[in-house]
C-alpha cells in the first residue's frame, strides 16, 4: 500500500491548479482511491483498497473559515487557480475566505467536491484525465 511519503513526493510536483489532474494520476498509481482534505490545517485522510487508510497530519497553522460560502468568487478564483494563476498556500487562503472547509476527491469517478462548514456541497467537479 501507499504511504504519505509517496503522496507527499507526489504532492511536491504540484505547483499550481493545473498540476492537480497530473497529482491525481499519481496518486491513483499509488493505490489512492479516495481522499479528505480539511482546508482549516491541511490535514488529509487518504484511502485505499480493502479499507487501507493513512493520515498527513497538519500542514500548516490553522486558518478560520468564513461561516457562510461565497460560491461565486470561489469558483472564479478556482478557475484562476486551475489555470495555474495562484500557487496552493494561495488556494488553501482563498478557500478558507470563501467558506470552504474541505474537499472530497473520488479518484474511481474522478471528481473532487467542495464543502462549506455545514457539509453543504459547494462544487463537484470532474477531475481532468
Amino acid at each position: 500500500m501507499f504511504t504519505v511519503e509517496q503522496i507527499k513526493a507526489a504532492h511536491s510536483k504540484v505547483k499550481s491548479g493545473a498540476d492537480f489532474p497530473a497529482y491525481i494520476r499519481e496518486i491513483k498509481q499509488l493505490g489512492v482511491t479516495f481522499y479528505e482534505t480539511s482546508v482549516s490545517d491541511g490535514q488529509t485522510d487518504f484511502s485505499g483498497a480493502n479499507n487501507y487508510k493513512t493520515t498527513a497530519p497538519a500542514k500548516y497553522t490553522e486558518l478560520t473559515i468564513a461561516e457562510t460560502a461565497n460560491t461565486e468568487q470561489f469558483k472564479v478564483d478556482l478557475k484562476g487557480h486551475q489555470q495555474g494563476k495562484t500557487d496552493y498556500l494561495t488556494f488553501i487562503a482563498m478557500c478558507a475566505a470563501f467558506g470552504i472547509e474541505k474537499w472530497a476527491v473520488c479518484i474511481d469517478k474522478m471528481t473532487c467536491t467542495y464543502y462549506d462548514k455545514a457539509g453543504n456541497e459547494i462544487l463537484i467537479e470532474k477531475i481532468p484525465q
